[in-house]
């Protein structure tokens, strides 16, 4: 990966303007934040340049405004709660450029916190407008990006002011491009990737990167369906994209050329409805009955993947084994979950997941904690295990 400059790269920032690109994009439910996790991630680059008598100037987007300003997507009301994660005042401002801007950041003393409006209710943020960018610029002397969830949009806030001004990496942004380096980039061998959920069709890209990269790729969910119908096996009602047969075998080969293990389940738990409790049996993966379906890696598939995650010295995750949401087709994905949060407590490996349902999935299993790290980043997690480049990332590191 190439270098990029830290905080630590930073000095005599006392008076200094910093726009600190942050992500704030957090769940609102009747007007309330139901959830301040990203708040909580993005705090400890805020306070430390705050600490340094930075001035702190924030910017972020808030939902998909169609049309400019929505009173409803305002961070008038989010920024109650950034004040209360951080433990200090927080000003807020109309307009993310121009002179309502100007203004509030005039008034700003060192060590102040000021969050500008979202930058979304300008067009020219998706655009990456230059004249745009330059309007937000106008507010800084520095700019520092701690938004890796937006790194995959070249964006004016995301990619756009790294042209214009001194640009460094916050501390969110690091610890996740670190991460992601012990988990691709420059791994420890063997480096064993899982991945489920529902759909081949959305992770052709990235199962085709992967089996170049890793030493095994385990695959599991709906999705493991697909490959053994590709290769002949009667996988009754369950759900499987046929169509895609074609694709999964070709797969299948760009691994064997690589030298990939492709570890698919032995064995299922099936059913014949997707509930809660429903009534389910283990069978053999070439025994499962025509009006049944898989909804989980039956036992001896979870001894199987345990075993390679006791080999790996490396583990990259992304995406349930089985329908983890409901019981009991949970079991698969929470002891897999758990035997890896062991192994990388002992100090035996390094473990890194992302995705949506693998952070609820190992949230579930108690196990995302003892990981060594969780991506919350959704988006660009997935496109970094694709192998694409991220602007927002690259732009860091002058490339």
């Amino acid at each position: 990966m190439p270098a990029f400059k830290t905080l630590d790269d930073l000095s005599g920032i006392a008076g200094k303007r910093v726009l600190v690109r942050v992500d704030l994009n957090v769940p609102v439910k009747d007007g309330k934040v139901t959830d301040t996790t990203r708040i909580e991630r993005v705090a400890p680059t805020i306070l430390e340049l705050s600490k340094k008598g930075a001035k702190v100037v924030l910017l972020a987007h808030f939902g998909r405004p169609k049309e400019g300003p929505s009173p409803d997507l305002s961070f008038s009301l989010i920024a109650p709660d950034v004040a209360k994660v951080l433990g200090k005042p927080v000003a807020t401002a109309s307009d993310s450029i121009g002179e309502a801007a100007a203004s509030a950041v005039a008034g700003m003393k060192d060590g102040d916190i000021l969050l500008l409006e979202n930058t979304r209710f300008h067009k020219g943020e998706e655009k990456n407008d230059a004249e745009f960018t330059k309007a937000l610029a106008a507010n800084g002397d520095i700019y520092v990006n701690d938004a890796f969830s937006a790194a995959h949009r070249a964006h004016a806030s995301t990619e756009g002011l790294a042209h214009l001004l001194p640009a460094y990496a916050g501390r969110t942004m690091q610890q996740e491009l670190e991460a992601l380096e012990k988990g691709l980039g420059s791994p420890v061998r063997p480096v064993v990737a899982i991945v489920g959920g529902a759909k081949v069709s959305t992770k052709i890209d990235l199962l085709m990167n992967l089996v170049k990269k890793v030493d095994a790729l385990v695959i599991g969910g709906g999705m493991a369906n697909t490959f053994l119908a590709a290769r002949g096996t009667n996988v009754g009602k369950s759900l499987c994209e046929h169509d895609l047969g074609e694709t999964a075998k070709q797969i299948m080969i760009e691994a064997a050329t690589a030298g990939c293990a492709i570890i698919l389940p032995e064995d299922g738990v099936v059913a014949r409805e997707f509930k809660a409790g429903a009534a389910n049996q283990t069978v053999d993966i070439n025994a499962i009955p025509d009006d049944a379906m898989v909804l989980d890696v039956g036992p001896k598939s979870v001894e199987v993947v345990k075993a390679w995650i006791e080999r790996a010295q490396t583990l990259v995750w992304n995406g349930p084994l089985g329908a983890f949401e409901i019981e009991p087709f949970d079991k698969a994905t929470v002891a897999a979950a758990k035997y890896a949060a062991e192994r990388t407590k002992a100090g035996k490996l390094t473990s890194v997941a992302g995705g949506g349902d693998t952070v609820s999935a190992l949230n579930h299993a108690g196990a995302a904690d003892d990981f060594s790290y969780v991506s919350t980043a959704g988006g660009a997690f997935l496109e970094w295990m694709e192998g694409k480049v991220l602007p927002g990332v690259a732009v860091l590191s002058g490339k």
